[in-house]
């Protein structure tokens, strides 16, 4: 609530509507201080606690007036170093922003940049787009009034005030639009790192680390001080215009992952994560083609296939909407599923398939395959029409009296003639029953098979008998 009150009073002060102003005009941007409180328990451990404090971002001069002054104000002063400029046509309501203390870890050195002094302390300043757009890490400088021996160590920074002004200049960023990133298999893919310093000829050292599964590996690394690289990926002609972005190999499985860029001039150590996520999505197919017939209480398979896709987790739905309209689809609940196939590229199969049973009411509704899955904005939906045909038995019994009453005449008159033939022809005569029968077997079969797809043919059911 409190900081909401001092967003609208700077907005007064400035005269502004919220909404209009982007970035890079804002003189005065809300941020939440985190100050750390460090203390010692009984068994000599130190334990740290965290406070956070209204504070502000105001850009402008030395001695100028806190816009708010009811916060503390950390007032960015004029240098080669602007974290506006990275970060243009933004609007002040997508972004966050948050203010740390830094500690150089005891490496107490004067930063080659105009103006500073051995005591100087440190913050840093990260300022994030609420959509995931971009991260942006500066490195503020403030030289104190009063020099206080060690207080750049986390274990004794001095207090600050809770309306607290104080001096500071931008010295170093490291910036990536990439915080996350979604690609797919095969494909060709860079990260973005970007990094700006206030002097020339920093003794910088810039380094690519990929971490997967609690282990780390470095990718590349340049020392400008020994001009020693290891690695590829990152052109050092880039790095000399403040672009560490790393170009990945064309992306697999085992690229998922983070990667760290890490930007370091003593003794400022800046770094950004950055995630891989390997996204395909599945390809979807059914079985049958967009319509089917079939005979009243006939019954086929019916499947919907989903292959390609990673990662594993995917939602497979089989839906009836009847004939007519007006009702909603309704969820089959027989619908069996395979086991999840594993291809060699590490993309993912898996089949939904159930057992369709017809009757004449059910002609011209439609069966829908819906599936879902993580690399898809909306399901994928792959449907037929089923059209139900009424079943003529009494056609199916003149079929197969014809049928077996020709086979039955061919059948005697080959064996009337078959013992006429001479001696010499035994042999041909045995092949030629061994034939005949194969083929009177063989048309008992089709015709069998054709007239049994219908359970209530009484010719089924005298064969039942």
């Amino acid at each position: 609530m409190i900081l909401n009150v001092n967003i609208l009073i700077c907005l007064f002060l400035c005269g502004e509507v919220p909404g209009i102003q982007s970035f890079e005009q804002v003189p005065w941007l809300p941020c939440q201080l985190v100050d750390e409180s460090v203390t010692f328990n009984d068994e000599g451990h130190a334990e740290t606690e965290y406070q956070h404090r209204d504070a502000g971002l105001q850009f402008g001069h030395p001695g100028d007036s806190s816009l708010n002054p009811n916060t503390i104000t950390f007032l960015v002063t004029g240098s080669k170093v602007d974290m506006r400029k990275y970060i243009e046509g933004v609007v002040e309501h997508q972004l966050q922003c948050e203010i740390r203390r830094y500690s150089t870890e005891g490496l107490q050195m004067r930063w080659p940049g105009l103006g500073a002094q051995e005591h100087d302390i440190w913050f840093t300043c990260t300022i994030r787009h609420t959509d995931g757009v971009f991260i942006i890490t500066s490195f503020l400088r403030h030289t104190p009034a009063t020099p206080t021996p060690g207080q750049a160590h986390y274990r004794n920074w001095a207090a600050i005030a809770d309306r607290a002004a104080l001096t500071t200049s931008t010295v170093m960023l490291v910036l990536t639009r990439s915080p996350s990133v979604w690609v797919g298999l095969v494909k060709q893919q860079s990260l973005h790192c970007q990094f700006d310093v206030d002097h020339k000829a920093a003794d910088l050292t810039v380094e690519w680390r990929f971490q997967q599964r609690g282990e780390r590996t470095t990718l590349f690394s340049h020392s400008s001080r020994s001009g020693q690289t290891e690695g590829s990926g990152v052109p050092l002609n880039a790095i000399g215009r403040g672009n560490a972005s790393l170009t990945l190999p064309l992306t697999k499985q085992s690229s998922e992952g983070t990667y760290v860029c890490l930007v370091s001039v003593p003794p400022l150590f800046g770094s950004h994560d950055i995630t891989l996520h390997i996204m395909e999505p599945p390809r979807v197919s059914l079985n049958v083609d967009s319509t089917i017939s079939l005979v009243d209480r006939g019954e086929q398979k019916v499947v919907c296939e989903a292959e390609g896709y990673y990662p594993l987790d995917v939602e497979m739905e089989w839906f009836r909407e009847p004939s007519g309209g007006g009702l909603l689809p309704e969820k089959l609940d027989t619908v069996l599923y395979s086991s999840h196939r594993h291809h060699q590229d590490g993309t993912y199969s898996l089949s939904a398939f159930f057992l369709l049973h017809t009757s004449l009411h059910d002609s011209g509704s439609k069966y829908f395959c819906r599936v879902s899955h993580s690399s898809l904005r909306m399901p994928i939906r792959k449907s037929f029409t089923l059209i139900v045909t009424e079943y003529d038995s009494w056609n199916a019994a003149l079929w197969l009296f014809f049928g077996f009453g020709s086979i039955l005449v061919m059948v005697a008159i080959l064996f009337v003639m078959l013992p006429r033939l001479s001696s010499a022809q035994a042999l041909l005569r045995e092949q030629s029953r061994v034939v005949l029968l194969f083929i009177a077997g063989l048309l008992y079969q089709v015709v069998y098979f054709g007239v049994n797809v219908s359970p209530d043919s009484p010719i089924i059911k005298v064969h039942k008998i």
